[in-house]
């Protein structure tokens, strides 16, 4: 990182860290953490050629909590000055003054910090302007137009742009931080005319900007997605195997992860309470966690706590091994933090059944007969029980072969057992965020349709 980058350097963070930190000791706090940040960005959007949007961002923001013993209080403020810093140090304290005791509150156990750490490469440059940004999206949104004539529309394409950098630190010695980018472009055609219309979307996304999809790609794909739906047709309520294309796939890895969260678990609103150590899934099924990949969406040296990260199995012989804990869910739980306060990182969903020939065709030949969800609508997910029905559309399978769109469609089941029953996971693996999976079929779900 340049330091002309950004507005304040890193050294700079830290002094301010150093001062937020000191003058909550001098309050008479027993523990205090202070996090501090600045990023700037670049968005477009185009549509139809012409600019839609030019929007740029300079934001920058400091969090403080205060401990008293067991007393929690927060407060923010986007001013840096050392007034500033001072009444939002007050601001903390004086809510913890008046806050409840909380036997689950306090910093990270001293032990679980990051004293070294690693640096993962998570900042890339993109020095694009807006005049190159806005060509780059126009060149996407063409390349969708001239894949075809049925392209007859757009809802428009983006370029987006983020650069930032934080410290986090607290009053037990933990000091930490780096400057991270996020750097994304996309394009969403629509193809037919009147009472057949279909609209597809699709991006690409990365730290690095030289790893992003070329324009031309990423338009021209978006484009034959829609296309593909065209001519969509309406089915009869059935129960059939489905096969969960690996965007949506993803989904329902998100499910998993929010079901074994600490929050979920310790308020009692899970349909997966107590599954650590149990069977959860088939045998050949796994999910790693592995935070340290190089320049990786989800890597982190340390999680929001200033807790290590590690490399771990979630899921091993479709036994869960590993929730995912903060500090405080963690005491909640009566267990120790698993370095996940923020989230999951780098989640990879794996088969030891799958092979470098179960590409997205050959998951077609598995199922042989049932539904492709390529789409999903609506939020129809109960955490509690686990039941799970959801709007979709995606396409109809015989004999292995994609025979045409369907819409209009509901699919149902419970996730516990979907996930019991998913017979294979595709080699067709697709990166988004933090997760990574390819397209997972499941035995069999409830397809409810109109018509015949």
């Amino acid at each position: 990182m340049d330091d002309s980058d950004f507005i304040y350097t890193q050294d700079q963070f830290q002094q301010i860290a150093e001062d937020v930190l000191r003058y909550a000791r001098q309050k008479g706090a027993s523990g205090a953490a202070v996090g501090i940040s600045e990023g700037n960005g670049l968005s477009v959007s185009v549509r139809k050629g012409d600019i839609e949007t030019i929007e740029r961002n300079q934001d920058k923001g400091i969090g403080v909590t205060v401990f008293i013993g067991k007393k929690r209080g927060n407060a923010t403020t986007s001013d840096f000055s050392e007034q500033s810093l001072k009444q939002t140090v007050d601001a903390a304290y004086n809510i913890a003054s008046f806050t409840s005791e909380d036997d689950a509150a306090g910093l990270p156990d001293a032990d679980m910090l990051e004293r070294h750490p690693e640096d993962l490469a998570l900042y890339y440059r993109w020095p694009i302007n807006t005049e190159e940004a806005v060509e780059l999206a126009k060149c996407c949104e063409a390349a969708a137009f001239e894949t075809d004539k049925r392209i007859s529309n757009s809802e428009g394409s983006s370029v987006n742009v983020q650069h930032s950098h934080f410290i986090s630190a607290n009053s037990d010695g933990f000091r930490g931080g780096y400057p991270y980018s996020s750097h994304s472009l996309s394009v969403a055609p629509i193809a037919g005319k009147g009472g057949n219309m279909q609209r597809d979307y699709w991006y690409t996304a990365s730290r690095n900007p030289l790893e992003l999809k070329t324009p031309e790609e990423v338009g021209t794909y978006a484009a034959r997605r829609a296309l593909a739906r065209l001519d969509a047709r309406q089915i009869g309520t059935r129960k059939c195997p489905v096969l969960f294309e690996a965007p949506v796939a993803i989904g329902l890895l998100n499910s998993f992860v929010y079901a074994v969260s600490g929050g979920a678990l310790y308020r009692k609103s899970s349909f997966l309470l107590g599954s650590l150590d149990k069977q959860v899934f088939p045998k050949h099924i796994g999910l790693l966690e592995d935070p340290h990949l190089r320049g990786a969406m989800g890597s982190a040296p340390f999680d929001d706590e200033g807790v290590r990260t590690s490399r771990r199995e979630i899921v091993q012989d479709g036994i869960v091994r590993g929730y995912f804990l903060s500090s405080y869910s963690a005491r909640k739980l009566g267990m120790k933090t698993t370095g996940n306060a923020g989230g999951s990182h780098n989640l990879v969903l794996h088969s030891n059944v799958t092979d470098e020939n179960d590409d997205f065709a050959a998951m077609l030949q598995k199922m042989g007969k049932g539904l492709v969800v390529t789409e999903l609508m609506g939020q129809g997910i109960n955490y509690v029980t686990g039941d799970y029905s959801r709007g979709a559309s995606g396409f109809w399978v015989e004999n292995g072969i994609i025979q045409y769109p369907v819409q209009e469609i509901t699919i149902a089941g419970n996730l516990k057992d979907m996930f019991g029953n998913i017979v294979a996971v595709g080699n067709d693996t697709l990166v988004r965020g933090a997760k990574e999976s390819g397209s997972i079929l499941v035995e069999q779900m409830t397809v409810a349709g109109s018509g015949n």
